[in-house]
């Protein structure tokens, strides 16, 4: 028989109504219609739901929160229910299946939500920066570890997370101001009373992943010639368990992972000024200019030099 679980918080007097408004809209506007919208920003997934659904199984690939704007949700984990809604949002450890539930919405007052990843690495290089008390409070407590949780949705998260998205449709919002107001999404849920499960979490997570120094390692070394052993190398791995454990976790190959980052990387370089079509093939691994320039157009549909002649208009259309 399962347990459930939901955090009833009143609603804050002081929250502004506006805050509630701007982030209905946010998603509105990146969930136009119903369904799932993926590829806005990397581990972020936006939802609308225009009536009550589930419960659904789903693969949870890494830590993550779950914040709703407007409806109700509610995910199931290891028997145990979790209820969130507007005045709150949840916290789910990695590696997990859950099912989830759309417990309200209909097509006027739409269920518009979002799970964004948070990387463990981020989040204890950014806790290791605050406060010693902060940090060491974090490490000590020992209470409700958990794998997922629901917490209060307090005014400075919400608002870190609109200003997030909306920076998101605009080319220089998402490559200058986007990477720095998901930091602050960061840095206010470690501000939050239950940041050391949260730093538990990201432990546990990379505890439980082989992969996690392979992907570090892929993201900072771009640039070069990767090979399936060198990267299970990193992982402690066999080069035959490491590819089974990295498709896994990730849903996709060695070899398709390094080509998607690289290509992504790329059109990212190619929003910035100035920068040429060779640099930017080499700068994100492409020994030769013409196979960066096939695999561009292969993925985006475009020549890289198209894209940059165009402008942001391709951003709307690329996926």
């Amino acid at each position: 028989m399962s347990e459930e679980v939901s955090v009833l918080t009143a609603p804050d007097p002081d929250r502004p109504e506006a805050l509630s408004t701007r982030l209905i809209s946010a998603l509105a506007a990146c969930a136009p219609q119903a369904g799932a919208y993926t590829g806005l920003w990397p581990g972020l997934t936006v939802y609308r739901h225009i009536a009550p659904k589930g419960p659904t199984a789903h693969d949870v690939p890494g830590l993550g929160i779950g914040i709703v704007a407007q409806g109700r949700k509610a995910v199931t984990v290891d028997g145990t229910r979790y209820r969130y809604d507007q005045f709150q949002y949840l916290v789910i450890g990695g590696q997990r299946q859950i099912r989830s539930e759309v417990v309200e919405a209909t097509p006027d007052q739409p269920c518009l939500c979002l799970v964004l990843r948070l990387e463990p690495a981020t989040l204890r290089a950014m806790a290791a920066t605050m406060t010693p008390w902060r940090a060491s409070s974090a490490q000590a407590r020992q209470d409700g570890v958990g794998t997922c949780f629901v917490a209060g949705l307090d005014h400075e998260l919400a608002s870190a997370v609109v200003r997030f998205l909306c920076a998101l449709p605009d080319r220089a919002d998402r490559r200058v101001l986007a990477p720095l107001y998901l930091r602050e999404v960061i840095y206010r849920v470690l501000q939050g009373a239950q940041a050391a499960r949260v730093l538990r979490l990201a432990a546990h997570e990379d505890a439980a992943n082989p992969v996690a120094a392979a992907l570090a390692y892929i993201k900072a070394n771009l640039a070069q010639r990767l090979t399936v052993d060198e990267l299970a190398e990193q992982s402690n791995l066999s080069a035959s368990a490491f590819t089974r454990k990295f498709r896994d976790t990730t849903g996709h190959s060695p070899y398709q992972f390094v080509k998607e980052l690289r290509l992504v990387t790329a059109r990212q370089l190619l929003s910035a000024e100035p920068h040429s079509v060779s640099r930017v093939a080499a700068a994100v691994g492409y020994a030769t200019t013409s196979h960066f320039i096939k695999e561009f157009r292969g993925r985006f549909g475009v020549t890289p030099l198209t894209y940059v002649n165009a402008g942001s208009a391709l951003d709307e259309v690329a996926p």
